[in-house]
């Protein structure tokens, strides 16, 4: 997982994964959020969906709130909800950087 904490990019799946946890959630309906909030365009497996979470849970980003028998639920953290805040705020730079850019006032050569 190319993610960086640190002033760059998070995937996209990582992005979706962070937004997910905003409520507790276990595996199966993290798939189904991010299946839901992106039409069908991300269908996790559940092989790359726990690879990502171990990752994420290392870095510090989501934590375990529950388990019961195998089945954990995740929530975000503090440094998570951070992580998500600074890659919104990335997005919507490069939304007004395209958007500008795109114009249909501007010049074009």
């Amino acid at each position: 997982m190319r993610d960086h904490g640190k002033g760059g990019a998070l995937t996209e799946v990582t992005f979706y994964i962070l937004l997910s946890l905003y409520l507790p959630r276990h595996g199966y309906a993290i798939m189904q959020f991010i299946e839901e909030q992106t039409g069908g365009r991300l269908v996790l497996g559940a092989g790359t969906l726990y690879g990502a979470l171990a990752a994420l849970e290392k870095k510090g980003w989501i934590a375990v709130c529950s388990s019961a028998g195998r089945k954990k639920e995740y929530g975000i953290t503090d440094l998570g909800r951070e992580v998500a805040k600074q890659e919104l705020k990335r997005l919507r730079e490069l939304e007004r950087t395209a958007a500008d850019i795109m114009s249909p006032d501007k010049k074009r050569l």
